[in-house]
């Protein structure tokens, strides 16, 4: 009897632990994370323009994300959270990021862009990304990510 009830516990337990590493489980957006190295943010804050055009990794934690539509989301770095550069998909809806993302360890990348004044989504994206996180605010009207994969937790 007493063996019956030991498996029974060990039972229990084993599929707890199963359930909790399943919601621990990283979720992919389009491609994912192809490139082996990350960037770090405090680079792409002290000269931004050395990376326009080019497609970079970034690591840290969800800041922020778009509420309306999911069409994008901000990374902070771990160490400076204010610190933070945005990922922008296209609103074709085949990256949606959820806003339950916010405050998760993420990997994201895609090209760096220096936005233009008739780039009517990036502006409005940086307003949104403003709003809820001022201190990126100046970075963000000026620069984004057109995201092409992310993996978050």
């Amino acid at each position: 009897m007493i063996r019956i009830v030991r498996r029974s516990v060990l039972a229990v337990f084993a599929t707890f632990a199963l359930v909790a590493g399943l919601q621990a489980a990283e979720t992919t957006y389009g491609a994912g994370v192809t490139l082996a190295a990350a960037t770090p943010i405090k680079d792409l804050y002290a000269s931004p323009e050395t990376f326009v055009g080019k497609t970079v990794r970034v690591d840290g934690v969800v800041t922020s994300v778009c509420t309306e539509m999911g069409c994008w989301l901000a990374i902070g770095a771990t160490d400076n959270p204010d610190m933070a550069v945005r990922f922008q998909a296209e609103h074709d809806g085949k990256i949606v990021f959820p806003v339950t993302l916010k405050g998760k360890p993420a990997r994201a990348e895609g090209v760096f862009v220096k936005i233009t004044a008739d780039d009517k989504e990036a502006n409005e994206a940086a307003g949104e990304h403003a709003a809820s996180q001022p201190k990126a605010a100046d970075f963000g009207k000026k620069y984004q990510f057109k995201v092409t994969g992310a993996v978050a937790q």
